[in-house]
């Protein structure tokens, strides 16, 4: 069954979504972003549009919403005119590809369950590129029968879908993805410097790196486009949304009284770089900002 689906939040990684549903003859149901750019796009593609996330959800069966973080899902479900809000809420499924706090959303998905409606997170990984190729990937949490009725729509916009567990643990998963990921970034923002302060040759490095254990996909993203285009935008997401979820992760973390120093430290390399400038750039403006702090030239900086 191709269900009715709303979706609510298409930005950068929504619109490539909520495209691919439309390419796979869902029925999807939007509203507005940030502007009405993506919404008038898919609406030629053939999305109707809604008033608001209670008219989204009494219009269908399951709704989407990625956004932000955890204020912006609590606007949408709580705030006027929010999904809880509706009186035909029973039967109706959340899937929450946002990347938020587990215990926010473990909170939402008793609330909504408590009217009869059935939740699931499900926070993505990779960038709008494998948005709108429908090839990202999602961490899920929900339980197996719910599983089974939204796998088929994940499956429009997601190469890789994992089951994590209950509610909560798909999020609990993207947090900790991005502990390994923006720690590689960090680590790679050091070693540049590292290279560059001691005389070692930065191409030469990239070199050694790729052809050993230390490389990876992060490495691949960041370093090339700094070497061969003086461009820090090779990995596409941003230091205030890696500032947030490491963030989130150092919150969830102290909230199970586990000792985590790297997490800490990894959160503070995203809020130094986003103090000094570079909150709306993307992640490899910290390798930028580490040069700068240590007096050194990389890339254009």
């Amino acid at each position: 069954m191709n269900h009715r689906i709303g979706f609510i939040g298409i930005g950068a990684m929504g619109h490539g979504m909520a495209k691919n549903l439309i390419e796979k003859d869902f029925s999807v149901v939007t509203m507005a972003h940030r502007s009405r750019e993506r919404l008038d796009d898919l609406i030629k593609r053939g999305a109707t549009e809604g008033n608001s996330p209670k008219d989204i959800i009494d219009q269908t069966d399951i709704v989407i919403l990625c956004v932000t973080g955890s204020p912006q899902v609590e606007t949408i479900v709580y705030g006027e005119n929010g999904l809880i809000e509706s009186e035909n809420l029973s039967g109706k499924i959340v899937i929450d590809c946002s990347t938020g706090e587990p215990a926010v959303v473990e909170k939402i998905a008793s609330d909504l369950r408590k009217k009869g409606c059935k939740f699931a997170d499900a926070p993505l990984a990779r960038t709008p590129v494998e948005a709108a190729a429908g090839k990202l990937n999602t961490m899920v949490g929900a339980d197996p029968e719910l599983f089974t009725i939204i796998e088929p729509v994940l499956q429009a916009f997601c190469e890789n879908i994992f089951l994590m567990g209950d509610v909560g643990s798909g999020s609990k998963m993207k947090l900790i993805n991005n502990l390994i990921t923006m720690g590689q970034a960090s680590l790679i923002a050091e070693a540049m410097a590292a290279c560059k302060s001691t005389g070692v040759d930065l191409n030469r490095f990239r070199n050694v790196i790729s052809a050993g254990g230390g490389n990876s996909g992060i490495f691949q993203m960041i370093v090339p486009a700094i070497l061969d285009e003086g461009s820090f935008d090779g990995m596409k997401f941003s230091v205030a949304n890696a500032r947030k979820d490491l963030n989130y992760l150092n919150k969830m973390l102290n909230d199970n009284n586990v000792s985590s120093p790297l997490a800490a430290l990894v959160h503070n390399v995203f809020v130094r770089a986003s103090n000094n400038g570079h909150e709306d750039g993307l992640v490899g403006a910290i390798v930028a900002e580490h040069a700068t702090a240590n007096n050194l030239e990389i890339g254009k900086y």
